[in-house]
């Protein structure tokens, strides 16, 4: 990968949480005593900012409050699992210090909060690696969009061409594709059944950060 430009996403590429998000709204549901047909609007959320998720919550379930009050019940439950022990992936801080290293010019763009973000980037000791964070929150559009990737390029002041999107879901790395970007895929095994249908997108794929250097 030679592009001096590039948009990190953050769960599921650099850190190791996806696992915390999967069970995040089904566990939030339950604490609200709604545990009967959730799958379908689970299903329909996995694209959206946590706030886009909390309206399809109160509009699917007919919970009480805003969407922006339920979208802090549910950052407050993960705020805690950034705060205390969601990891680096393996190999991951190597592979960023690397491009650094060179000259390369580097941000991320993720759907979690950016206060969320900030605070797990800076935990992990790698958020001085990164000119920005940039969440789709602040853009208002998830990444079945390119608005985030366009304005995070904008910010990097690239064009998207001259530009890596560092990607783990096939819906945000099909986008990022689509908008011009030079697209990495990197392997989550929460989202291992779709490896193949990524090595067919993507320009480039990385299975192990380790690996990648």
């Amino acid at each position: 990968m030679d592009k001096q430009f590039c948009i990190f996403d953050m769960d599921g590429t650099l850190v190791d949480s996806m696992g915390y998000w999967k069970r995040l709204g089904r566990e939030f549901l339950a604490q609200k005593g709604v545990t009967e047909n959730v799958e379908p609007v689970l299903e329909r959320i996995k694209p959206m900012t946590m706030t886009e998720s909390a309206a399809l919550f109160i509009e699917s379930f007919s919970l009480p409050g805003t969407p922006e009050g339920i979208a802090a019940e549910m950052n407050a439950v993960m705020d805690e699992h950034y705060r205390r022990d969601v990891p680096l992936k393996p190999g991951a801080a190597a592979y960023v210090q690397a491009l650094r290293s060179r000259g390369a010019r580097l941000c991320v763009a993720t759907a979690t909060p950016e206060p969320l973000a900030r605070l797990c980037l800076e935990r992990l000791g790698v958020a001085d690696q990164f000119a920005f964070l940039l969440s789709c929150d602040a853009v208002g559009s998830g990444k079945d969009r390119p608005d985030v990737f366009l304005e995070a390029a904008r910010r990097l002041g690239s064009a998207p061409a001259d530009t890596a999107a560092f990607e783990d879901a096939i819906y945000a790395a099909r986008t990022a594709k689509q908008a011009g970007f030079y697209t990495v895929g990197i392997y989550d095994e929460n989202s291992a059944g779709r490896w193949a249908e990524m090595t067919a997108l993507a320009d480039e794929t990385i299975r192990d950060w380790r690996e990648a250097l």
